[in-house]
């Protein structure tokens, strides 16, 4: 019986990639992908490899799941390593879970090594953080359900210094915009879209909420950036939020211990 690797590839980038995932990559005896992989990290695999796409094209699913998981287990007993490789990090809307229980139950061992998630690359290669302090106190990982699903998402639950990293936002931009608005956010906040992020195709759209509802959609793979983040001008937006929090115009009518009491 050998031994399964559930690894997260990253964004793209093959050089993001953590030495462990190289390494284990580099010594597979099978490699089941995941169609968001780049051309670059499956490279790193030894030709020798047997290589096995279990991606999805077009929204369309190669296999189930159920057959993603029956075929890592008949893997491990042919094979001494089985790399599970995943786009971004496998434990982050990977559904690791579900193949982690299967191997579970057939006794089959494993390890997760971990991979930079699609969200931290796209900010990382606009140039923003997710959590500026000046604007920003929390993240919200998420995925854009259409549909009947589309209640499930607790969007209410997000405040003007949220910031929300949404994956798979899909060709419809107006309404991902339509529910964000819903939510309670303000029109004007910043977005970014980040397709490709971290490779060499990689595009960057700077746009607000308002406006996502007429822009062009870029190329999938995208994560959208929604949040006072999202901007090459967080200084501006950070003085904006200070003026509207402590009041200038009010601070020169009221005593200061006023202001402060109020």
């Amino acid at each position: 019986m050998g031994k399964v690797f559930l690894v997260g590839a990253g964004p793209g980038d093959p050089e993001l990639l953590t030495r462990k995932a190289a390494r284990v990559l580099a010594q597979a005896n099978v490699v089941l992908h995941d169609s968001l992989v780049s051309a670059e990290v499956l490279q790193l695999a030894s030709p020798n490899t047997e290589m096995v796409d279990v991606g999805k094209r077009a929204g369309l699913k190669l296999l189930t799941q159920d057959e993603i998981n029956s075929l890592l287990v008949d893997y491990a007993t042919r094979h001494e390593v089985v790399v599970r490789l995943k786009g971004g990090d496998p434990m982050l809307f990977g559904r690791a879970s579900e193949e982690i229980e299967a191997l579970r139950r057939a006794n089959v061992a494993f390890e997760v090594v971990p991979g930079i998630t699609a969200a931290l690359g796209a900010a990382a290669s606009a140039g923003f953080s997710l959590t500026d302090r000046r604007v920003a106190s929390q993240v919200l990982f998420t995925t854009f359900s259409r549909g009947s699903n589309a209640k499930k998402l607790g969007w209410r639950e997000i405040t003007s210094d949220t910031t929300l990293a949404i994956y798979m936002p899909g060709v419809d931009y107006a309404e991902v915009a339509a529910r964000l608005v819903d939510a309670g956010l303000d029109a004007e906040t910043p977005c970014a879209v980040i397709s490709h992020a971290t490779r060499s195709e990689q595009q960057i759209h700077w746009t607000t909420i308002a406006a996502l509802f007429y822009d062009e959609k870029l190329p999938a793979p995208a994560v959208m950036i929604v949040g006072k983040v999202a901007t090459q001008a967080v200084q501006q937006i950070a003085g904006e939020d200070s003026a509207r929090r402590f009041g200038r115009v009010a601070y020169e009518d009221f005593p200061l211990q006023t202001w402060i009491e109020n």
